[in-house]
């Protein structure tokens, strides 16, 4: 390990500061466009130490947790905190613009429709039994060491007031002193609570959770790895005006409303559309909103998710038909033949992207397509595949969901 003096030329894909070293890039977490910092460097990597130029955009954090004086964050969720809103805002949105730019596109981008504290409705916290109590909160950045919270300015209120109730669930049903996660989603209903890394339990150590879980308020279900250990109540979302108990543990945005904004894009872009694909449909947050439009035909892999949304469509009054259809969409895309079916594809897949679905969505004849994704770089991929087979690009749209950290999500929409 050495000390240096280096001055930050900007960020990084994952926000940490870039400095020019003898041998190459330095990567220093917490560190700001401009400074002046002194780093422990180790290889390529620096820790910060001390600040002797600051940036003018740095800014005191408001989360206890994030670290003395925003040099060094503790807890490992929001390292972007110590950003002022307006170069933060255009730092997302220059990752959206240099994936495009990579694969040869130069569609502008609008700005991003930001995120603001106390948006977040799913959070995954780690958890550890110790001897007298339970750890509960998040990993320190690239270790295991939990740090436990007390706040979180990006959180519902409605969580944070409930991190009581939460660890007393953790303690009910942790088993060892090993780690584990516990993803809580706020919902219409109460909080939905899904425990991963604890081994079965055993019928005592069930009745006993049980007990504990039945004697708090404000809890819709708690499972264990996606198995229902209790539900005192069905958990609900509401997607557009439809209801929907999503799976345990499954997939649903982070923010109910970055999930509104992407869900307005894509009707705006739907127009007309009768007969519409929505491919990676998940639970059905676009699908049974594009419903009140038209015919829509809902693809996904998952079958638990896709039970949820059928249950959803079937049971909500007002919305044309709705098929589903459990399909990998990785080994089988919907082929050229099968999408002439359609007027309108929708597809949001993983962090992967959907490159095969995307070379068979180039050769068809499909007249308008919405591409929403989570990652800039195989978005780009996706879309150059499109134009290089005859669409043309209306808009992108950057979308901050996770607060004061490098993600991006991004709605783009093509007519062919």
């Amino acid at each position: 390990m050495s000390t240096e003096t280096v001055t930050i030329e900007k960020l990084g894909a994952q926000g940490d500061g870039i400095a020019q070293g003898q041998d190459g890039p330095l990567y220093v977490p917490f560190a700001l466009p401009g400074e002046t910092v002194a780093i422990a460097r180790v290889k390529n990597h620096g820790t910060l130490m001390s600040i002797a130029a600051p940036s003018p955009d740095r800014r005191d954090p408001v989360c206890r947790h994030f670290g003395p004086d925003g040099v060094n964050g503790t807890c490992g969720g929001c390292t972007l905190q110590n950003y002022a809103d307006a170069p933060y805002r255009a730092f997302k949105r220059q990752l959206v613009v240099d994936a495009l730019k990579s694969r040869g596109l130069t569609h502008p981008v609008d700005d991003v429709i930001p995120a603001h504290p106390g948006e977040r409705r799913r959070l995954v916290l780690a958890a550890r039994k110790t001897e007298k109590d339970l750890l509960l909160g998040f990993n320190q950045a690239e270790t295991h060491h939990i740090v436990a919270i007390e706040e979180c300015p990006i959180s519902s209120p409605a969580i944070i007031s409930r991190l009581a109730a939460i660890k007393a669930i953790g303690k009910a049903l942790a088993v060892n002193s090993e780690a584990f996660r516990i993803t809580v989603l706020e919902t219409l209903s109460g909080l939905d609570l899904d425990v991963e890394g604890i081994r079965k339990l055993s019928d005592q150590q069930r009745r006993r959770a049980v007990e504990t879980i039945l004697g708090l308020r404000g809890i819709a279900r708690v499972s264990l790895d996606g198995e229902i250990v209790v539900e005192p109540s069905k958990p609900r979302i509401d997607f557009g005006g439809v209801q929907v108990t999503p799976p345990a543990g499954g997939f649903t945005q982070a923010t109910k409303p970055a999930e509104e904004a992407m869900a307005e894009l894509v009707l705006a872009h739907a127009g007309k559309a009768k007969r519409i694909a929505d491919l990676f449909a998940g639970s059905g947050t676009f699908s049974l909103r594009l419903a009140r439009l038209g015919r829509v035909h809902a693809v996904e892999g998952e079958e638990k998710a896709l039970a949820a949304l059928d249950h959803a469509a079937r049971n909500t009054q007002g919305l044309k038909p709705v098929t589903v259809e459990r399909r990998d969409l990785y080994r089988r895309p919907l082929m050229t033949q099968e999408l002439k079916a359609y007027d309108l594809v929708v597809f949001d897949p993983p962090r992967a992207g959907a490159e095969f679905q995307s070379k068979e969505l180039a050769r068809s004849a499909v007249g308008r397509v919405v591409a929403v994704s989570c990652n800039p770089v195989t978005l780009a991929r996706d879309l150059a595949i499109l134009v290089e087979g005859g669409y043309r690009i209306k808009r992108i749209t950057p979308i901050d969901q996770f607060l004061w950290t490098s993600h991006v999500e991004i709605v783009a929409t093509l007519e062919k």
